[in-house]
């Protein structure tokens, strides 16, 4: 599979625009320490609630999205003020969860992610109480059916990895399969469309669903959050885990598919198949999917010289743009 992908790519590689410079450390780590520093200064005091439509606490999934990202960009430009942020974050929520320790919910879960990561830099038990007592209480049920939207993955496959690798203990992974497993092949007869290697939203999407122009509707946001579900998992996880391969292939399925779908202009649509369906330019599909092919390239699952030229044109669209 992956032969015929980079043979289709060698063909396309002039559309890409392979003369593109590789853009310095020194000016990406720019961008995001800008794009971080934003965020802290529109929120200087990250305990605090999110005021939108509503008011909802700060370990709503959308922060816990946000300090997974602080977390895994502390490890690359360790400033000591992204620590103390994510910290803070934490004990304003006193290391809680959205929905509760009896909640199943993945958005609930999200927060757990980077409670784990503080945790692994200091062993403060309440960092990691009630994220572990959570998902111990999932351990003892044979339910599966609560990943019922593919964001999910990105929410709580990781905690589920992380905790495994964390208390060496293979029922971690196993119930995050099975999770997963319901995702993919049962929840609305099955997610994942197997033959376009794309996930549906939700069992509201899947066909007969159709967009406007009549094709399948696949979300771009979401099938990013499958990508980096699939990328976190498969950075925690030691290689000879339970499932490792099924993740694996996952992964190099769908950037099959991805790569086809890229526009001229660099980015993804926002229906992935669709550009007339809330046409336009889309930035998180993109960026997720963008580091998805970048993490794949850093790693050795796909060839820089194939794959390279389509990370560099997302990179200059996202950041000319955005």
């Amino acid at each position: 599979m992956l032969k015929y992908l980079k043979i289709w790519v060698l063909i396309f590689l002039p559309y890409f625009g392979i003369a593109q410079k590789t853009p310095s450390k020194k000016s990406i780590l720019k961008v995001c320490r800008l794009t971080n520093q934003y965020f802290m200064n529109k929120w200087p005091d990250p305990g605090l609630p999110v005021i939108t439509n509503k008011k909802r606490p700060s370990n709503l999934w959308t922060r816990g999205i946000y300090y997974e990202g602080l977390m895994d960009f502390y490890k690359i430009d360790p400033n000591k003020s992204y620590y103390d942020y994510a910290v803070n974050w934490g004990k304003g929520n006193n290391w809680s969860l959205w929905f509760g320790v009896d909640s199943r919910h993945a958005d609930s879960h999200c927060a757990g992610i980077s409670y784990i990561d503080l945790y692994n830099i200091d062993n403060k038990e309440e960092r990691i109480k009630d994220i572990k007592a959570s998902i111990d209480k999932m351990l003892l049920s044979d339910k599966a059916d609560d990943w019922t939207w593919i964001d999910a993955l990105q929410m709580a496959m990781p905690v589920f990895a992380k905790l495994g690798v964390l208390y060496k203990d293979d029922r971690y992974f196993e119930k995050m399969y099975d999770l997963y497993n319901h995702s993919k092949n049962i929840e609305g007869g099955g997610l994942f469309n197997k033959n376009e290697g794309l996930w549906w939203r939700d069992k509201d999407f899947v066909a007969p669903y159709k967009t406007p122009s009549g094709k399948n509707c696949y979300w771009s946001r979401g099938n990013g959050w499958v990508i980096a579900a699939l990328v976190k998992t498969l950075e925690i996880l030691p290689k000879n885990a339970p499932h490792y391969k099924e993740y694996e292939t996952m992964y190099l399925t769908m950037i099959n598919s991805l790569v086809k779908l890229q526009r001229n202009d660099g980015y993804w649509n926002v229906s992935l198949t669709d550009e007339n369906d809330f046409g336009g330019k889309e930035l998180t599909g993109t960026a997720l999917f963008t580091y998805g092919i970048a993490w794949g390239i850093r790693n050795g699952y796909l060839d820089s010289k194939v794959y390279k030229p389509i990370v560099l044109k997302s990179w200059k669209s996202l950041t000319k743009d955005c």
